[in-house]
């Protein structure tokens, strides 16, 4: 380096973010050689001053006060990145873009916007990227249509309805999302599939007029014997049909029918809470929930309200946020009317009360973030929690039936009809999609109800295209849009495809109730009496002895594990007395000792349980390891076993082996609100076990080993009282921590990503005070990156006032005296047993292949 080189470039390039500035300082626009200028998280509201800069190429002013779009930045000619996101702008005069020809990168999102200027245009040589999501159009932007070389574009989270064909008729756009949206052309479930999606949607349209369809996702859900079936069952006939109790639902079954020209798709879900784990996989957002409720078994307590609609709200609150529920009582026959009408004011007024006291709940940890002393470090939570404040649980006036009236059930089907034709409540019900969406699944329907088709209705891709191309009127198909289609008919629950899962890609589930048949076989409340009763016959056939089979179940109940030969046993026993014994090897593989089949690909893909491997020895087989390159693995010659922590109970060995808390340890609580949501530790385990292979689990607890190092985690899920909590020991070094806040953090990482699958669930980390006795806990500043938006090296609690290093509290090194040399950034590379290479800078996964050949 040149002398003066560096002094140079502080020069062209300034960083002031979290300063608190309200002006922009007099020696930042003394600076005309400045190009580089990142102002975010400040108390800004105008950057009077900054057409000074006249060579600036990138600003940075997220995360301000700015509510008047800056005009003086049309100043700022050669300015080629602007970030504006997260302040409050709601119009952006004309005249301003006009003079930014060389802007290459612009953030708008999470602004107040309805309308771009037209001079944007003007950018339409450079533009490669915009971002205009959580905003408030409710057209698409006409003068983005001009923008010719623009790469990624990002409107989700507006109010779309439609989008233009014109804009995809270009090839330069290599992203695009749009969620969020409630949109008829294309439908949402269309714009999932990507961009060439969307391009053969629009080119279907070219040949034929698009078709309105009316359909509704309707869910069904409620406790054990609700009447979940009988109701589902008799709305599909017309009249009413009594579901028995021996033939009540196990797992998830699926209907189809008419009412008027709507179509209704019908989930109908097993009580069961052990079934619950499987639901989250079915469980989707623009569907109307039908929460039905026993009435005869319901009582005016708190006990009853939360086992039979609590536990159900609660859920759908977190998961899908935006739902409708319409409650259903039923069993009204069983009590006097007097009775009905005060369970079903005692049902609601508690509703609202917990919808209430969620609202409440958000306000307030709102606030703390508003009234903090340095709010500007925690915009990204509280843009977070302004968002699930907007997404509301819409609860509808319950309705009784009684189940045996045939009066009863037709006003139930007035009452759904009536709330499906509301458009504020269910705006995406109806879809433009070109014909032949709707020959396809015709087609597809016909296949499904022959005579030819396997109870399982399991369908080879490439067959079910050549089934399809005997059609007249679909001859032309092709692979693509069959695969298009697919997708579509997958999104919205009348097929199952995964596409995404190696070894599913070319199956398609033409009947879904097949595949939660498939799920039942090892998720299912009475498991451990299945093992048991598996049959000697069926044991040879397995190479099996009855001590194996009570091994097995010893094992099980104790360890919650089963080895490939009881899993093979116990699914072979329960497809053939379900008479189909004919798909066994599909499901399981044809080796018989490791061989992989279906079964184990889905449950490992929705981590439903976790294969544990034995390490006895070395494996001479084992491929080289490269460094730098991803370690592809070969499998041992030990019998495959699998876990499947929903059936954890024991946590006396994890306890042993992490041999108790000490006061110094590194201590972190991640709290969640409103609880823990159902079967989310379970999925933790199984993610967090599959990175490292080394590791103990319990029903609450999970200790994992890296590179020696311990790492606790501890689910406490009490009412307003639920967190995960994670430890590890205080590092001796000061190059410790670097290694002990990457442990920590990967782990993090894996519970905001698993968490983001619940909408409605709020995560706050916070560390807890070091001094013995304090209740006090420091709530974590947004992170950037992996580390914590902080440029503390101390922190003093406000309620002991002690202080401490910041990295014992947050994910930061504690400085050196001198100036450390820089740090080369260190990848992570994931292998297929979970080991981890720590280095000394952020985690970058290269590789993460739990399963193998």
């Amino acid at each position: 380096m040149r002398p003066g080189q560096e002094q140079d470039d502080n020069l062209r390039d300034v960083t002031l973010s979290t300063q608190r500035l309200r002006v922009l300082p007099s020696a930042v626009l003394s600076n005309p050689a400045l190009e580089s200028l990142d102002l975010d998280r400040n108390k800004l509201r105008s950057i009077t001053g900054i057409s000074k800069l006249c060579n600036l190429k990138k600003l940075m002013l997220s995360k301000n006060e700015i509510v008047d779009f800056p005009s003086e930045i049309q100043s700022l000619v050669c300015l080629e990145k602007l970030e504006l996101n997260q302040n409050q702008i709601r119009v952006i005069p004309e005249g301003v873009f006009a003079h930014l020809p060389r802007l290459k990168h612009l953030r708008l999102n999470n602004n107040r916007l309805s309308a771009l200027p037209s001079d944007l245009a003007a950018c339409q040589g450079s533009l490669q990227y915009l971002n205009i999501s959580n905003n408030l159009f409710r057209t698409f932007p006409r003068p983005v249509l001009q923008l010719g070389h623009l790469q990624e574009l990002y409107v989700q989270n507006n109010a779309l309805r439609q989008l233009p064909k014109e804009f995809f008729q270009g090839q330069s756009l290599k992203m695009f999302k749009a969620n969020g949206n409630p949109l008829r052309e294309p439908p949402s479930e269309v714009c999932a599939g990507g961009i060439q999606q969307i391009r053969n949607y629009f080119s279907q349209l070219q040949y034929s007029a698009g078709q309105e369809d009316k359909r509704v996702k309707a869910m069904f859900l409620g406790a054990s014997l609700a009447g979940k079936s009988t109701i589902c069952k008799s709305l599909k006939q017309g009249q009413t049909k009594l579901v028995p109790k021996e033939e009540r639902t196990v797992g998830i079954e699926i209907s189809e029918f008419q009412i008027e020209d709507f179509t209704f798709l019908f989930w109908d879900f097993a009580g069961q809470l052990e079934y619950y784990m499987t639901h989250h996989v079915f469980i989707t957002p623009q569907a109307l929930v039908i929460l039905v409720i026993n009435l005869h078994m319901y009582q005016t307590n708190e006990k009853t309200f939360k086992e039979l609609v609590g536990f159900w709200i609660n859920n759908l609150s977190m998961r899908v946020p935006n739902s409708v529920v319409l409650p259903v009582g039923t069993h009204v026959d069983c009590c006097e009317e007097e009775e009905v009408e005060e369970k079903r004011q005692d049902i609601m007024t508690k509703i609202s009360a917990m919808l209430a006291e969620r609202k409440r709940n958000l306000a307030h940890f709102i606030n703390n973030l508003e009234g903090s002393e340095e709010p500007e470090i925690y915009v990204d939570q509280w843009e977070k929690l302004k968002e699930m404040e907007s997404r509301t649980l819409k609860v509808l006036n319950l309705v009784a039936v009684n189940c045996t009236n045939h009066y009863d059930i037709r006003k139930l089907e007035a009452t759904i009809l009536e709330h499906v034709k509301n458009e504020e409540l269910f705006p995406e019900v109806v879809r433009v999609l070109p014909p032949i969406y709707r020959q396809v699944e015709a087609a597809i329907i016909d296949i499904t109800q022959s005579e030819e088709m396997a109870n399982h209705g399991m369908m080879d891709l490439q067959y079910l295209l050549s089934k399809l191309s005997q059609c007249k009127h679909l001859a032309s198909l092709g692979r693509e849009l069959l695969q298009d289609i697919l997708r579509y008919l997958h999104r919205i629950g009348l097929v199952v495809w995964y596409e995404e899962i190696k070894h599913l890609e070319s199956t398609v589930f033409l009947q879904p109730t097949f595949l939660i048949t498939m799920f039942k076989l090892l998720v299912r409340y009475c498991l451990a009496q299945q093992l048991e009763s598996i049959p000697v016959d069926t044991l040879i056939g397995e190479h099996a002895t009855i001590r194996d089979r009570s091994n097995w179940v010893w094992t099980f109940k104790s360890k919650a594990m089963l080895c490939h030969r009881a899993v093979r046993a116990l699914v072979k026993h329960q497809l053939s007395s379900e008479g189909m014994r004919d798909v066994f090897e599909e499901i399981m593989g044809y080796k018989p000792h490791r061989g992989r089949g279906k079964l184990f690909s889905l449950l490992e893909h929705f981590e439903l349980c976790l294969e544990v491997r034995h390490s006895e020895a070395l494996n001479p087989h084992a491929s080289e390891f490269v460094p730098g390159k991803p370690w592809e693995t070969t499998r041992g010659q030990g019998e495959s076993w699998y876990l499947f922590p929903t059936y954890l109970n024991q946590t006396e060995e994890v306890s042993e082996v992490w041999g108790g808390d000490h006061p110094e340890d590194l201590h972190i609580r991640a709290y969640f609100s409103p609880e823990i949501p159902e079967g989310f530790f379970q999925r933790l385990l199984v993610k967090a076990c599959s990175f490292y292979s080394t590791h103990w689990v319990a029903k609450v607890t999970c200790l994992l080993i890296c590179n020696g190092k311990p790492l606790l985690i501890k689910e406490n899920n009490q009412r307003a009282y639920s967190y995960l909590e994670l430890r590890c020991r205080k590092p001796a070094e000061r190059m410790g921590f670097q290694v002990a806040w990457d442990f920590l953090m990967a782990v993090v990482f894996i519970v905001q990503k698993l968490a983001e699958e619940w909408p409605g669930l709020h995560v706050c980390m916070k560390s807890p005070c070091r001094t013995a006795g304090c209740p006090a806990e420091l709530i974590w500043p947004d992170m950037d990156g992996t580390n914590a938006v902080t440029k503390e090296d101390v922190k003093t609690c406000g309620t002991c006032r002690h202080r401490f290093g910041t990295e014992l509290l947050l994910p930061k090194v504690p400085r050196k005296l001198e100036e450390p040399r820089v740090q080369t950034s260190a990848h992570y590379y994931v292998t297929s047993y979970g080991t981890t290479t720590f280095g000394h800078s952020s985690i970058h996964v290269n590789q993460q292949n739990i399963s193998s050949e």
